[in-house]
């Protein structure tokens, strides 16, 4: 099988590139034509589905895999135009292609479709009610692809982080060795959830999809939500990242860490309050158990230790 890879330098993209490989030939795509380490790869531009479009002719992937985003929260509520193109636009021009191909497609969504007013974990089926334009934009994106008339899986996923790449994890790290005292959000949840674990669960999903014959890979097509299991305020997350930062001797003080509202740290877009979203599905369709989110923060941090 050939696997076209795109978004392939993102925390989850880096990721994939290792996971994907025992599937077939992985083709990886970045923007800017290289891959960390300055190795060459494929160049395509996400905002442009012409481009998108002649790349999938030139490889000829059974599977496309779209790791690649417009992933610049506040910023998306200034150029939402843009944020659309890459976020709307390309899912569905990737979903036409691979279905008159008879490709299949994976991609990735997020917890921002959802309001974050709930008070249970969000299921596949609740209604989807976008609070900015970042959440907008990758609900468009999800219904395009599902009017793509491919066979398809949507993973929904939320509150990434991983060794590498800028996230919350690693923001934490570097302000506890210039800080001795910060104010993190305590009045939203979510789960934490590795880029490594969502590469490898996407690896062994594939491994069971592929498997079917085509109309039942179509009739299993849709949406999914892939986190950590468990859930904790960024505050908990950040305590957390702490104890075992400095047990592996990443830091060498533990800061302060008291607890704020969103409010106290205002931002551009408005963040769900609640992003808890369940995994009964994926469990109960493909028999997948994912781990607590204290599992995969230990699985990071002894990856930087080493």
């Amino acid at each position: 099988m050939k696997i076209l890879l795109l978004g392939a330098n993102g925390q989850v993209g880096f990721e994939l590139q290792r996971s994907l490989a025992p599937l077939g030939e992985v083709v990886a795509a970045t923007r800017s034509g290289s891959l960390p380490g300055a190795a060459a790869c494929e160049r395509v531009d996400l905002y442009d589905t012409e481009a998108l479009d002649a790349l999938c002719m030139r490889v000829a992937p059974q599977l496309i895999v779209n790791a690649a985003a417009h992933t610049a929260v506040d910023r998306a509520e200034d150029e939402e135009e843009l944020a659309l193109r890459a976020n709307g636009a390309a899912p569905g021009a990737l979903g036409r292609w691979a279905a008159r191909h008879g490709a299949a497609v994976v991609h990735y969504s997020t917890d921002y479709v959802f309001d974050g007013q709930g008070t249970r974990p969000y299921r596949e089926d609740d209604a989807t009610a976008p609070i900015g334009a970042y959440g907008r934009t990758k609900r468009a994106g999800e219904d395009a692809l599902a009017a793509s008339g491919a066979a398809y899986l949507n993973f929904r996923t939320a509150w990434v982080y991983a060794a590498r790449g800028g996230n919350f994890l690693r923001t934490m790290l570097r302000l506890a060795r210039d800080r001795d005292r910060l104010g993190v959000v305590a009045d939203q949840r979510g789960a934490p959830t590795p880029a490594r674990l969502i590469a490898g669960t996407t690896a062994c999903v594939l491994a069971r999809w592929l498997h079917h014959d085509a109309p039942t890979r179509e009739a299993m097509s849709g949406s999914y939500h892939l986190v950590s299991a468990g859930e904790c305020s960024w505050h908990d997350f950040a305590v957390a990242i702490f104890a075992q930062a400095r047990a592996a001797d990443l830091i060498a003080k533990i800061p302060e860490v008291a607890p704020i509202a969103a409010a106290d740290y205002p931002t551009k877009a408005r963040r769900p309050a609640y992003s808890v979203l369940d995994t009964r599905k994926l469990r109960e369709t493909f028999g997948l158990d994912l781990p607590d989110w204290r599992h995969g923060l230990r699985d990071v941090i002894g990856e930087l230790a080493a």
